[in-house]
């Protein structure tokens, strides 16, 4: 099930609205969690290429109404730049003033652990942050867009930024969406909050041309999500994804095959 909702009141209550349709924040954070929230800093270009401050600041203080023992924001940018770097151009102070405030860490800073890739035909092992292994729930906090190398990019994507930046050079060097789907299966979400308010509907995952769907979307399943994302952006003319069905963009048809959801 994937909640669509249109953003009319203010943004926070739009999140609270989506997450209710699919059972609220209740359902899927308990109090004394420690809660890894994972945005899309790959790079500090403005929002919808990053994760908007705004959307990440309402959905901290929505996770602190639950009384977690720890909220964490966490993530790991591209092999070109360094995360510290773009977290800090990306502007986080109102995050950081939240009472009580997230940890904002880079993935970088910390370890990073070999895993094996079940039954991976196309990805064998994988670097992943140690932290993965010390959280209670993981929440997935995709843009919106398309892009340039995988066609699209939404939760199954939004993963990459758990590889250890330098591994992502050889998951570039062919059957790159089989790649992100098999990624998946050592990656566990809780919740999806997809930011459809914006998001570019060719070219990225840094730049496009911009169009405005003013949605927010939330699911606890990959592939509805990302299909449900496709489907948007493809509403619009210009589109780079008119050209196939949703559900058999390679990085969503494999992951269905491989059982990711």
């Amino acid at each position: 099930m994937v909640s669509k909702v249109e953003v009319r009141e203010s943004l926070k209550e739009s999140i609270k609205k989506a997450v209710d349709e699919i059972g609220g924040f209740r359902k899927f954070i308990n109090n004394g969690d420690t809660v890894l929230l994972k945005p899309n800093f790959n790079t500090a270009d403005p929002y919808p290429a990053s994760t908007d401050p705004k959307l990440l600041k309402a959905i901290i203080e929505l996770v602190n109404e639950h009384s977690p023992k720890e909220v964490i924001v966490g993530d790991s940018c591209t092999f070109r730049l360094k995360t510290q770097k773009v977290i800090k151009d990306i502007n986080l102070c109102e995050c950081e003033s939240i009472q009580p405030p997230p940890k904002i860490i880079s993935f970088n800073q910390g370890k990073w652990v070999k895993k094996e890739v079940p039954n991976g035909k196309y990805l064998k092992s994988v670097s992943v942050p140690e932290i993965l292994g010390n959280i209670d729930k993981l929440i997935l906090l995709p843009c919106l867009k398309t892009h340039g190398w995988a066609q699209f990019t939404g939760s199954l994507k939004l993963s990459v930024g758990f590889m250890k930046p330098i591994e992502r050079l050889r998951l570039h060097m062919g059957h790159l969406q089989e790649k992100i789907a098999e990624l998946n299966k050592i990656i566990n979400p809780d919740l999806i909050i997809m930011d459809a308010r914006k998001c570019f509907i060719n070219r990225g995952p840094e730049e496009g041309d911009l169009r405005e769907p003013n949605l927010i979307l939330a699911s606890i399943n990959r592939l509805e999500i990302d299909i449900e994302g496709v489907k948007i952006i493809q509403a619009y003319e210009g589109n780079s994804l008119s050209d196939i069905q949703a559900y058999n963009l390679p990085q969503i048809k494999w992951a269905r095959e491989v059982g990711i959801n």
